[in-house]
């Protein structure tokens, strides 16, 4: 049974292509293959946002493009974390954090009620 789709808060896609970047620089299609991977194919990343949001985190500075080969000799644009991509995947995910623990409290609180 396959899950419905879930969309994504404002500002969340920045998020994740942060997370995935941390582990090393990857092309776009590998970028939404392993957020799809790493999710159980509960988040898919199309290629109309996907692209949009590597070059909004471009233009800030959080990540890199680099033209090379593939491991199929093809030639992509891969993507890599700068080191204020870092500093702003930290700050991220803490905010992230933040804000899920004080969901989680006002849902526990109305189930009181």
């Amino acid at each position: 049974m396959s899950q419905a789709k879930i969309d994504l808060p404002q500002g969340t896609l920045d998020l994740i292509i942060l997370q995935t970047l941390s582990l090393g620089p990857q092309h776009g299609w590998a970028i939404s293959e392993r957020i799809k991977q790493v999710s159980r194919d509960a988040l898919q990343v199309q290629q109309g946002s996907l692209y949009p949001a590597l070059h909004r985190l471009e233009r800030r500075g959080w990540i890199t493009a680099k033209w090379r080969a593939t491991e199929n000799n093809r030639r992509a644009k891969y993507y890599d974390l700068t080191a204020t991509g870092r500093r702003q995947l930290e700050a991220d995910t803490n905010e992230w954090h933040r804000l899920v623990s004080a969901v989680e409290l006002v849902l526990a609180g109305v189930r009181k009620a």
